[in-house]
């Protein structure tokens, strides 16, 4: 009689992304565990032993899409050389990526959890939070642009901020009812002819 082999390691990380996906597309309460299971390979008891619970999964997995895929407004504001090109790279980059067939469409920290019911209200207040801190990031970065010059002094930071947050999130819920790129980059286009009279550029 043959021995048996060693058991598989069970990947974690991968098992994760799985559930990602899951939520991204369903959202976390049409998420169901018999879903998550299914695509992760395990049982629901290995679920909890692993993960915790389905909130917990969920966290973490808001946490592995903000690590992978999250990326692109903090760079913009980071790397670009003026606040006016750092909001335009934060609406593109992030359009190109909604619309890429290789993943759910949209952003899964707009989408997966807009409606719950009060039992899981803690998971829509996560979401919300982190939605939150997304306008901080672009009316910091604005509020730089008038220190700096680029904006007029009395430019309303935070109107202008959550202007472009608003549309930001506004082409996460186009890119998940199927709008292409173009239409995309036209409603983009729009928006920038916001941008205040007598900036600098």
């Amino acid at each position: 009689m043959s021995p048996r082999g060693r058991p598989r390691a069970f990947d974690r990380e991968g098992a994760l992304t799985k559930a990602m996906y899951v939520f991204w597309a369903r959202g976390y309460e049409g998420a169901s565990l018999a879903d998550l299971t299914a695509a992760m390979g395990i049982n629901p008891p290995s679920l909890y032993a692993a993960f915790g619970g389905k909130e917990a999964l969920f966290r973490e997995a808001v946490k592995h899409y903000c690590a992978v895929y999250g990326g692109f407004t903090e760079r913009a504001l980071r790397e670009q050389p003026t606040a006016r090109a750092a909001v335009e790279a934060v609406l593109r980059d992030n359009a190109r990526d909604y619309v890429d067939p290789a993943h759910p469409s949209g952003c899964m920290v707009v989408l997966a959890a807009t409606n719950c019911t009060p039992a899981n209200q803690g998971v829509h207040d996560h979401l919300r939070a982190l939605r939150r801190e997304t306008q901080e990031s672009i009316t910091r970065r604005l509020r730089e642009g008038v220190e700096d010059g680029e904006l007029p002094e009395d430019t309303d930071v935070e109107a202008l901020g959550g202007f472009f947050t608003t549309v930001l999130n506004g082409l996460s819920v186009q890119a998940r009812d199927g709008a292409t790129l173009p239409e995309l980059t036209a409603s983009i286009d729009v928006a920038l002819v916001a941008w205040p009279a007598g900036a600098r550029e």
